[in-house]
């Protein structure tokens, strides 16, 4: 089984969050069956953006990091508190272990600037909300910031913004398991068609 740890900050953004939930959930129940999704974050119940709230399965001191095999960032919004939470450095940590042990790390939008933050992105490209102060805070991390929607670098992925949620969750779902089964996965979500 793959195991996908999604951490959420305060003011994470649920569109993002929800995104990565959906397909690796659909890929255990209608897909190969291969991957579950487990939340974490620095306290038990989290306030998203627009004051939603969430209890986490774990804190991030519980995490055993060889437990899983991708960590998912969804972005926020700072009116919220969202870079309080995501640049702490037990959060930042996190992303350094993960890192450190060679697994995929997938971000969208402001999600990419705490791992630009962790410098794990020093020297590689990336990219994030398509907001002149967020790209230029992602490049003061030492990121060679570029125009694309979604940046794979290394094993990791950076997006411009909520737009690409489910294109970076695919994305997830096909480098745990396999293009094929992603493509099956997104026909019975509906977004291929089934003649593909």
């Amino acid at each position: 089984m793959k195991k996908v740890l999604l951490i959420l900050a305060e003011g994470f953004e649920d569109l993002e969050a929800s995104a990565f939930i959906d397909v690796i959930g659909w890929n255990l129940i209608e897909g190969d069956g291969s991957t579950e999704l487990f939340t974490c974050g620095l306290k038990k119940e989290i306030k998203s953006t627009f004051n939603q709230k969430f209890i986490v399965d774990f804190l991030i001191d519980e995490i055993n990091i060889n437990d899983y095999d991708a960590l998912a960032i969804p972005g926020g919004f700072e009116q919220f508190g969202f870079y309080e939470d995501a640049y702490s450095e037990k959060f930042l940590d996190l992303i350094r272990i993960f890192k450190i042990k060679n697994k995929i790390i997938a971000s969208i939008c402001v999600g990419a600037l705490p791992v630009g933050k962790s410098g794990i992105l020093k020297g590689k490209n990336g990219t994030t909300y398509n907001n002149r102060v967020r790209r230029i805070a992602l490049e003061e991390f030492g990121v060679n910031v570029t125009n694309e929607q979604i940046v794979i670098d290394d094993n990791i992925i950076t997006s411009c913004g909520p737009s690409t949620a489910l294109d970076v969750a695919f994305l997830l779902l096909e480098n745990l398991t396999s293009k094929k089964n992603t493509e099956e996965v997104q026909k019975l979500m509906g977004f291929l068609s089934i003649d593909n």
